[in-house]
């Protein structure tokens, strides 16, 4: 009978334990010799989680880099404004009134001859403010509504689904208008309030609805089927698994939430003087707007930015933590 050629490719059978040996030792010098391993492991030839994959997708996109070093930036202004603004934002010369660019004041100033630099870098604390905790709020509620409504079903969904449709059918500018301008509190919390309020059946569908799909995994089932507890199922084998589309709905509405802020202060209903904010200051620009257009350009850029940041944030999230685009 002829001798076969010898094929390193093939899977070596029948040759006993040191054949068995030797293809462990290839298998394993090629795993080193490759710096990622095989298609979908780390280093060590690992299988990677959805969320190392994801983070390893967002370093190396140049939309996520961006936003986060903006967002960064914003973060950072708001904590210590007196980092790059000297003065107060409340000290104006009546004097010095839509004045254009000048040193110290390289923005001008706005109808009332306050710096409109100083303000804008100062009315980044109360927009980025408004917009973390309103989403945290929103996030929170509409996670532990929607996810207790998907994983119990029953009449709890059917009453909870029937709450979101009349959330959903009051108008957010005209329910802001409703109910902030009853109010006389001078803070944030009252519009972050309004948020949550009218903000959280977005957040409570999408975790109804990733909920029921998680909890139909076979993982879940083989979790009840030896004995484990609702709350240990939630928690520890549906809520990881579901968390991912809220991530990425939280995110974008970010900065939908900062725009709504500057939007119900420039009607007069959200903040009001002698507070700052980039939605007071448009609001109070705007008739001057001939005479000195600098006053409402600068704070509705810093506004258009920002909302801007946030949103491609999210979508980069999305992109990363959605396993369809992949």
């Amino acid at each position: 009978m002829p001798e076969q050629p010898f094929e390193p490719g093939r899977a070596i059978a029948g040759t006993g334990a040191g054949g068995a040996m030797d293809l462990a030792t290839t298998e394993a010098e090629t795993l080193e010799r490759t710096p990622g391993g095989p298609l979908g492991t780390g280093p060590a030839g690992k299988p990677r989680s959805l969320w190392s994959d994801a983070w390893r997708d967002l370093r190396r996109n140049p939309v996520f880099i961006v936003s986060a070093l903006v967002i960064l930036f914003l973060v950072v202004i708001s904590l210590w404004p007196s980092l790059i603004a000297s003065g107060s934002p409340l000290k104006c010369d009546l004097a010095k009134a839509q004045e254009g660019s000048q040193p110290g004041a390289p923005f001008g100033y706005d109808g009332q001859g306050c710096n409109v630099y100083t303000r804008t870098v100062y009315g980044a604390r109360t927009s980025v403010t408004v917009g973390v905790c309103a989403t945290l709020g929103v996030a929170l509620l509409g996670s532990v509504l929607g996810g207790l409504a998907g994983f119990f079903g029953g009449g709890w969904d059917a009453v909870l689904s029937r709450i979101t449709d009349v959330f959903f059918a009051i108008p957010v500018v005209l329910g802001g208008l409703v109910l902030l301008s009853v109010v006389t509190s001078n803070t944030v919390w009252p519009v972050i309030g309004f948020m949550v309020l009218l903000g959280w059946p977005q957040i409570c569908r999408i975790a109804r609805g990733s909920v029921i799909t998680a909890k139909q995994n076979d993982y879940v089932q083989a979790a009840r089927a030896l004995g484990a507890s609702n709350a240990r199922i939630l928690l520890r084998h549906i809520a990881p698994n579901a968390v991912a589309p809220v991530i990425v709905v939280a995110t974008i509405a970010l900065g939908t939430y900062i725009a709504l802020e500057a939007t119900l202060s420039y009607l007069g209903v959200g903040l009001k003087p002698p507070s700052v904010s980039w939605g007071i200051d448009i609001s109070a620009a705007s008739p001057y707007i001939r005479n000195a257009p600098h006053a409402l350009l600068w704070p509705s850029g810093a506004l258009a930015l920002t909302v801007l940041a946030f949103i491609m944030l999210g979508d980069a999230v999305r992109d990363a933590l959605d396993p369809k685009l992949r």
